[in-house]
């Protein structure tokens, strides 16, 4: 048996507890999983290229966390038969994420630079042929990273922490080593370089959030390739005592490092949701006012309050069709607005010193409960001269949905009970 490989029966039984490896990488391979599930389901209902980039960027990765872990690297071993087979598999689907990741980096385009509503912008020729000549190059990369692998008969056994510093010294399997870590470490500054880029551009938002952290994630994982290039380069010169650099330094940047990006990837999106769901169910009592008064206005009954506690898909959708039913609701009520209430919100809003945005909410609010209130009464409705015309019907359909939120959370505030009460007064 040659050097290494006795090298590396000697360290088949691992030195240090893999249990924690195991906890880690399973974990954030399973967190960007499900982060990859989403775009994947966003890229369903809005095909794209840029999208199905992103879901693969993210998929690739994520699925070679979960073939390092070594309780499923041995079993990927034991199954094929071949010893450290996974390693190929997971430094492969790594390279997988670098490529994915420079086109991203060129096709991303900033919102201050869009074209109407175009994210992924692959249009111009220049752009083309830089994605053709990189892809290129990960073309020839990846089976010649195999071909490597193969011809250092690195096959047994099984060494899925000290792979790296184990085979060292067998020429075919640095030159492996090498060409991963060398695009790996491209790939992580240029898409930091380029997202740093971005966000400098940005508004403050989760937008500009979660590119930051996609930028701070690839730096910090440049720690990982810092640390394995050491390790690997001491181990091929016969210097002991660093494997820790490959064994722990190493896969603690990497970890943290696909936090971060997942976390980048996911944040924006995560908030998107979250704001949805937040209008979704705060429009439920604006859209309960309307309901009462006119019941054919909607496609189906109030949901239970607690069922829409539970609401978590098709958010986008539900929102939307919730503000149109409000929307029908306010035309239909228009005809029972009391003018003076409307007169009165005005007032109210002007002396409590309101933005334009908050004095419509207050008044609609207030006009929208005095109508409701008119037509509980019995109250016919006032000839079309003489209503009350309601501020916010014209406003964008990208304004429209804050100004119905700022409607619904006015609807029992004090200044809107205070317009009704002014009304009220002879």
């Amino acid at each position: 048996m040659s050097e290494p490989y006795a090298a590396a029966a000697a360290s088949a039984a691992p030195a240090v507890s893999e249990a924690p490896f195991n906890a880690v990488y399973l974990a954030i391979g399973a967190a960007a999983w499900a982060v990859a599930c989403l775009k994947v389901r966003a890229w369903r209902r809005d095909p794209s290229a840029g999208l199905l980039v992103v879901a693969l960027a993210i998929a690739s990765p994520a699925t070679s966390f979960l073939m390092a872990a070594p309780v499923v690297y041995r079993l990927i071993d034991r199954v094929a038969h071949v010893g450290n087979l996974a390693t190929l598999l997971v430094y492969l689907g790594i390279t997988g994420f670098s490529a994915a990741t420079v086109v991203l980096a060129l096709i991303w385009t900033p919102p201050g630079e869009r074209s109407g509503d175009r994210i992924w912008d692959a249009s111009s020729a220049v752009t083309r042929r830089r994605i053709r000549q990189r892809l290129a190059v990960f073309a020839v990369l990846a089976p010649l990273m195999a071909v490597l692998f193969a011809a250092g008969r690195a096959g047994s056994p099984e060494t899925p922490l000290t792979f790296d510093t184990t085979f060292a010294t067998v020429p075919a399997i640095a030159c492996f080593l090498a060409l991963y870590q060398g695009v790996f470490a491209f790939a992580l500054v240029d898409i930091g370089r380029v997202c740093l880029g971005h966000a400098a551009r940005l508004p403050d938002g989760w937008l500009r959030r979660g590119i930051r952290l996609i930028a701070y994630g690839s730096v910090t994982a440049c720690g990982y390739v810092l640390c394995k290039i050491t390790a690997i380069a001491a181990a091929a010169a016969g210097t002991g005592g660093l494997d820790w650099l490959s064994t722990a330094a190493g896969p603690a940047f990497a970890a943290a490092g696909a936090l971060l990006i997942t976390a980048g990837f996911a944040g924006p999106a995560g908030a998107a949701w979250a704001r949805r769901r937040r209008d979704y169910r705060a429009l439920r009592p604006l859209w309960d006012l309307v309901y009462r008064a006119d019941r054919r206005l909607a496609l189906e009954a109030p949901p239970a309050r607690w069922t829409e506690r539970l609401a978590l898909r098709d958010l986008e959708w539900r929102t939307t069709r919730r503000g149109l039913e409000i929307r029908d609701g306010q035309l239909t009520l228009r005809p029972w607005v009391d003018p003076a209430v409307v007169d009165g919100g005005l007032r109210i809003a002007e002396r409590a010193g309101l933005d334009e945005a908050e004095r419509a909410a207050l008044v609609v609010a207030a006009g929208l409960r005095s109508a409701v209130a008119a037509l509980d009464a019995g109250r016919p409705p006032r000839p079309r001269e003489e209503q009350a015309a309601l501020p916010g019907l014209d406003a964008d359909p990208a304004e429209e949905r804050a100004h119905l939120v700022r409607v619904a959370r006015g609807l029992d505030g004090p200044l809107t009970e205070e317009a009704l009460a002014t009304a009220r007064t002879p």
